[in-house]
């Protein structure tokens, strides 16, 4: 056998070099098409995603329109600016964070809005309140005004962002709208909302209005009586809001008024606010060690920790009544223990 014999014999025939050459080409090109297909079923579901989110996020709710209509009666108006600066503390997320220290001096700054809300799903910008016929509440129906405030649907019928965590009596309602109408105008152009992918996927799929309040009450318990402190807390000032942790959507998770929800400090981006437990547990919380006096006046003191998101300068102006109220609503709830830490803390 020749030399180039046995040099075929171990595999260096042409044709076998060829039919190996277009074998993986073959292969490669086979290789290529099924992850270009894959690329392209990626785009393609990608792509829907997109239109349905983008479809579903400005997505239209229907609610009843509460009978409610503005009244010119100076006690219900009155009524209505005392929710409005105090127990609602409506004026602290309508205008701006850099002018709270105005309002804890006493001002009624108009409720012109742009309060900027930075949060993990995007930015969020208060309305303006002032009955402008442009860029405020003028040109919305009295019935629209309640159902926002009641059920979270806007005039457009989109579900307004989840801020506003209250379920007031026909009689508050009617007083905010009435002190809300007896103000003057003021142009001040408000931005849209800026949500991230991740907000507008909340908005489409986990985010819906209030169900209809059955039964909501005509008229708001009165006097410093557990009863109004239940209202107070869970309905108006929203306490319960602030003082029980909450899950990565937002939701509140409980232990009610236990304490531990994290919330960004607005000067300082390298800290965040961590509620304190509000149950009556006297060893995690200050409901459970202090005196009922002892809580009054820690009320009457404003703002004692700089940047705390709570707007003590409206809570500050609770009546003594609804003040003795609360705590008692809170010395009436079962004890949960949960060390919460101070109340600020590095990221």
């Amino acid at each position: 056998m020749t030399a180039s014999g046995v040099g075929r014999t171990h595999g260096s025939d042409p044709e076998m070099s060829l039919h190996a050459a277009y074998t993986g080409r073959s292969s490669g090109r086979r290789s290529v098409r099924v992850l270009a297909g894959i690329a392209l079923a990626i785009l393609l579901l990608a792509g829907a995603a997109v239109i349905v989110l983008e479809a579903r996020w400005k997505r239209r709710f229907d609610a009843p329109y509460p009978a409610i209509g503005a009244r010119p009666e100076p006690a219900i108006v009155a009524q209505g600016e005392y929710l409005v600066y105090s127990a609602a503390a409506c004026a602290y997320c309508h205008v701006p964070r850099e002018q709270w220290g105005r309002l804890d001096r006493g001002e009624r700054l108009p409720l012109t809005g742009h309060h900027l809300f930075r949060l993990p799903f995007g930015d969020i910008y208060s309305a303006n309140l002032t009955p402008d016929q442009e860029t405020g509440i003028g040109r919305r129906s009295d019935a629209e005004l309640a159902r926002v405030l009641r059920f979270g649907v806007r005039a457009d019928g989109r579900a307004a962002f989840p801020l506003m965590e209250f379920q007031l009596s026909d009689e508050d309602l009617t007083s905010i709208v009435s002190y809300l109408r007896s103000q003057r105008p003021v142009a001040h152009p408000v931005p849209e909302h800026r949500l991230t992918p991740f907000g507008k996927a909340l908005m489409a799929f986990a985010i819906a209005p209030a169900s209809p309040a059955a039964g909501a009450r005509a008229t708001s318990p009165a006097g410093a009586t557990v009863e109004r402190g239940a209202y107070l807390a869970n309905n108006v000032s929203s306490c319960v809001s602030c003082h029980t942790n909450r899950g990565p959507d937002g939701a509140l998770t409980g232990p009610a008024f236990g304490g531990g929800q994290r919330m960004d400090v607005a000067a300082d981006a390298t800290k965040v606010f961590v509620s304190p437990n509000l149950t009556p547990d006297p060893g995690t919380s200050p409901v459970g060690a202090w005196p009922e006096d002892t809580f009054v006046a820690r009320f009457r003191l404003g703002e004692v920790i700089p940047g705390t998101p709570m707007p003590w300068g409206a809570f500050a102006r609770f009546s003594d009544d609804d003040v003795r109220a609360v705590y008692r609503y809170l010395r009436s709830l079962p004890p949960t223990r949960n060390p919460t830490g101070p109340a600020m803390q590095a990221r």
